[in-house]
């Protein structure tokens, strides 16, 4: 199958691609800048903007296209910015006949008060949904694996206070996945025609606590972080906090955190019927997202400063 992949130099596209060749599949990749990209050689680069309608028109003779693209990370204004994509790329596919497109959003339920980046997610799936096309939706929590975002800041944060002040949202559930899995899940959907235009949920086989998630992740580190749950941390101080201890800038910081008040667990478990793989258990998805940094814990020590150099 002819297949593009938008958002390919992203945590998970630069994963999805060589998985879709190993598939069998013909892949073109998006990008802004073909030069920088140094993904797989066998597939078709195809400069674009999708804020810039016509510019990526050329990449859509596929059968089928992945969108995973999202600007949280250009600032505040993330959400006008993922709308206007949005809608433009949903326009260029109807035009150009795409048949199907999987959108990999986020979980979490309609009947909470979703926090703004949880919005902007199922606003995109909305607006995905208006094209004239097959979408298939695949719903998400955190993604496990180096390179993630939120994974990123759970661990710097494990790994860097021995004891942390946290607010209320320690004790919500959430049931994050391996990124191995969610690769396999959205490869797999392509080869399940009952999955086109449906909408579902993934998620590992284990269901934590962001409390639990914090500390399980700085025991793989050889840490044994002391949690302190707080009322009175607002997600505004808690993203300076995150400023303050990790790398982690604070434009993308800040509304990760605010989702952290909604649960986002699995509910319909359709999915892995139609789509079977062995999904991986938290601790196995910890320890190869950790790699390095893992065995450089086991031999520093036990305390260090709490602010990132």
């Amino acid at each position: 199958m002819r297949v593009l992949v938008t958002g390919a130099t992203g945590f998970v596209g630069n994963r999805l691609v060589p998985a879709l060749l190993d598939a069998g599949h013909e892949v073109t990749v998006l990008v802004r800048d073909a030069d920088r990209y140094s993904g797989p050689a066998d597939v078709r680069v195809v400069e674009g903007d999708l804020l810039e309608p016509g510019s990526f028109d050329r990449a859509l003779d596929v059968d089928a296209a992945y969108y995973l693209v999202h600007s949280m990370q250009s600032g505040g204004d993330f959400e006008e910015r993922d709308r206007r994509a949005a809608r433009n790329f949903a326009d260029a596919a109807s035009e150009r006949g795409v048949e199907r497109v999987v959108y990999l959003g986020g979980l979490g339920s309609g009947n909470d008060r979703l926090s703004k980046h949880l919005q902007s997610r199922r606003e995109v799936e909305y607006i995905l949904g208006e094209g004239d096309y097959e979408l298939t939706t695949l719903r998400a929590a955190i993604i496990i694996g180096d390179g993630s975002a939120s994974f990123e800041m759970v661990k710097q944060l494990a790994k860097r206070l021995p004891v942390m002040i946290t607010p209320q949202w320690v004790r919500t559930e959430c049931q994050p996945i391996a990124i191995d899995d969610v690769v396999a899940y959205l490869v797999g959907v392509l080869d399940v025609p009952e999955t086109a235009g449906e909408t579902y949920e993934i998620g590992g086989p284990d269901v934590l606590t962001y409390g639990e998630l914090l500390q399980r992740t700085g025991e793989r580190l050889g840490r044994h972080p002391r949690i302190v749950s707080v009322p009175v941390l607002t997600p505004r101080l808690s993203a300076y906090w995150v400023d303050l201890v990790t790398d982690v800038p604070r434009s993308v910081a800040r509304p990760l955190i605010d989702g952290l008040k909604n649960p986002v667990v699995v509910e319909d478990n359709r999915i892995r019927e139609l789509v079977p793989i062995e999904l991986t258990p938290f601790d196995v998805a910890v320890e190869r997202a950790l790699g390095d940094d893992r065995s450089a814990a086991t031999l520093s020590p036990s305390v260090e400063p709490t602010r990132a150099d």
